[in-house]
């Protein structure tokens, strides 16, 4: 396959324009709200003999998610690189996903547990599809172009995901003028989320190409029918790449560290919305006019920071942006007023493309081209295992506690600890490992 072919880079973005609608809109935006609000209410949810807040639901609800995407990412992505099957997993994870956002419609007041098991699918389907998503940027784009092309991913996603967040929001904000009732207007906006999703994936079929390099099924499985051939092979070459991983020092110690940090950009884009309807009281109209901001910022975000790690480096300029978050959640700490979150809502615009394209691109410059799906299966291992203990630390500490401030600035852990293990990683030395037999 051709790399930096500008029909098959563009084919690749788009489907950032179109799953960004329902990281926006569903999981930042409208459902969070919409679920403390309506589906589960100021009283909460009685499970067993404790109440459980709309908040710490929610934090259950995400690390739930995480727990099942990092149970079958390694092995679909040892799968997909064995089958050359990328894109087919990619689209088949991607439909079942938005479909299931769209039926989100139908969730009502008092259908919390019909809204749990729907969100966690729409959270595997988005998860499984970003995990073959990710595996092509090494193969459609050269070593030098890694970051710029991860940028413009998430700079296309923050374009995408905005525009319809703020079709969506105006739904929600104008909804008496249609005659609508707000409720009505917030489940119309999540609907519209997953036919974004889906239509837009469109373009991704068109244009997204994959090489048709396909490697024999090995003697000893050839016996067992197809899935059950793919699914040993994939758990093998996980269980292989595991092995390897561990001997590389560098890579190992860049897993751990974006493990760590990760787990608090996590929790913050998983938590934001809800802490500000919970804790601040804010309206629906200040949460989502910030998250639009937010949309807006960073789509030119993504591609500064971009340019920031050709200047002075990748690496640097992920721990620039460790320094950023860490602030970002010390003032979220003290922040009370509607204008204070806005001013939040700026700073992690800024910080929140960039951050997640430059640890991607820098990931993707140390592994080898021919395993990639497995190797970013392996990343997502990490990547979900951390949005695991984030969000579960942040509903647990709210339990316990009853306020969510708490919860907040323990997310400085993350950042801190992320941020040291980051400086002693070597990307040099991490990088030559691939060049020399050594994966």
């Amino acid at each position: 396959m051709v790399k930096n072919d500008k029909r098959t880079i563009f084919g690749w973005c788009m489907y950032d324009w179109a799953n960004s609608a329902y990281v926006t809109t569903v999981v930042a935006g409208l459902l969070q709200s919409y679920f403390a609000r309506v589906i589960v209410g100021e009283d909460g949810v009685q499970i067993g003999n404790s109440t459980v807040s709309a908040t710490s639901l929610w934090g259950y609800m995400i690390a739930f998610a995480a727990f099942l995407s990092f149970l079958f990412a390694p092995v679909l992505g040892a799968v997909s690189d064995f089958s050359s099957a990328k894109k087919k997993f990619l689209l088949s994870f991607a439909y079942t996903g938005s479909l299931i956002t769209t039926l989100l419609y139908f969730c009502r007041s008092g259908d919390v547990w019909q809204t749990v098991i729907m969100f966690v699918i729409t959270q595997v389907g988005y998860v499984g599809a970003n995990v073959f998503y990710d595996a092509f940027l090494p193969q459609i784009a050269s070593e030098n172009r890694l970051d710029r092309v991860s940028a413009k991913g998430f700079s296309f996603g923050y374009i995408g995901g905005g525009m319809q967040f703020a079709i969506a929001l105006g739904l929600v904000a104008g909804h008496k003028v249609i005659g609508i009732g707000q409720a009505l207007a917030a489940r119309i906006g999540i609907a519209m989320a997953g036919l974004w999703w889906g239509g837009f994936t469109l373009f991704t079929l068109k244009f997204l190409k994959e090489g048709e390099v396909r490697e024999e099924i090995p003697e000893n499985h050839r016996s067992k029918p197809l899935i059950l051939a793919y699914i040993a092979i994939g758990v093998e070459r996980t269980l292989r790449t595991a092995r390897k991983v561990r001997q590389f020092k560098h890579l190992l110690l860049f897993l751990i560290a974006f493990m760590v940090y990760n787990d608090g950009i996590q929790t913050v884009i998983g938590m934001a919305t809800i802490y500000g309807t919970s804790e601040l009281n804010l309206s629906v109209t200040v949460l989502m006019i910030t998250l639009l901001v937010i949309q807006i910022i960073a789509a030119a975000g993504a591609p500064l920071f971009g340019w920031l790690g050709d200047k002075i480096g990748t690496k640097r300029a992920v721990m620039l942006s460790l320094v950023l978050w860490s602030g970002v959640v010390t003032y979220a700490y003290f922040l009370h007023s509607a204008t204070e979150f806005f001013v939040l809502g700026v700073i992690v615009g800024v910080v929140l493309g960039g951050s997640q394209a430059l640890s991607r691109s820098l990931y993707g410059s140390m592994v080898p081209e021919e395993a990639s799906a497995e190797f970013y299966g392996f990343y997502s291992v990490f990547a979900k295992f951390s949005a695991i203990w984030g969000p579960l630390a942040f509903a647990v500490i709210r339990q316990v506690t009853g306020t969510a401030r708490l919860s907040i600035i323990s997310l400085m852990i993350f950042f801190v600890l992320g941020l040291i293990l980051l400086s002693f990683v070597n990307e040099e030395k991490a990088r030559q490992a691939k060049f020399m037999g050594a994966f």
